[in-house]
């Protein structure tokens, strides 16, 4: 597991202002931030894949250079996860894409609620690295349902994690329910609290709502 917030970068500027509730109200910034954060995250999982030599003709003669050799598949939970989605793109140039809508039904009392996975759409993940990224990792429940539905699909040959907050408990539900021998977990920042309905504290809010506008219930 990779903490990118425990080392000082500017990193950790970004996710202050993603936090920062003033800096909220202009959704254009918001959405940027989040998705320079996906260009960290790639940068630093970048250094994870394989790398091989690579010729290249300058115009004034042959450089050898190491680039990788993996070609990701990039997976997002809609909606709040497309803009860290499209950070991990701009660095991931070549990848190939996957798309998931999945959200909360809540029940009659409205404190406890299931995962509904509506709709996937994935190229072949079998024998490839694959990145599926959620900007909050609150109760852990739609990562783990939505790793399976792709774990469904094919075998990837390694899972990385990407969310930008996660909670501790929701930290612990998907180690629980993953297999850690080929899955790596990246996170910007871990809060320790979430509320009764799962939402994380101190958090950020509602990231769908803020960086694309509140939905109707």
């Amino acid at each position: 597991m990779h903490i990118l917030g425990s080392s000082n970068s500017i990193f950790n500027q970004f996710v202050a202002e993603i936090r920062d509730e003033q800096i909220q109200k202009d959704a254009m910034r918001f959405r940027r931030n989040l998705e320079r954060c996906g260009e960290i995250f790639a940068y630093e999982i970048s250094k994870t894949f394989n790398y091989s030599n690579k010729k290249v003709t300058t115009p004034l003669g042959e450089a050898e250079v190491l680039t990788p050799t993996d070609n990701p598949v990039i997976a997002t939970i809609l909606r709040a996860g497309l803009p860290m989605h499209q950070g991990l793109l701009n660095y991931f140039d070549k990848a190939e894409n996957a798309f998931i809508s999945a959200y909360r039904k809540h029940d009659k009392n409205e404190n406890s609620f299931s995962i509904k996975l509506e709709y996937l759409s994935s190229p072949e993940i079998d024998g490839k690295v694959l990145i599926i990224s959620d900007p909050m990792l609150a109760s852990g429940a739609s990562m783990v349902t939505v790793l399976n539905a792709l774990k469904g699909l094919g075998s990837p040959s390694h899972i990385h994690i990407v969310s930008l907050i996660a909670s501790k408990e929701g930290l612990a539900y998907v180690k629980k329910n993953t297999e850690h021998s080929n899955v790596t977990i990246w996170l910007g920042f871990i809060d320790d609290e979430m509320t009764a309905t799962s939402y994380i504290v101190p958090g950020l809010g509602d990231a769908g709502d803020l960086a694309f506008g509140e939905k109707r219930d």
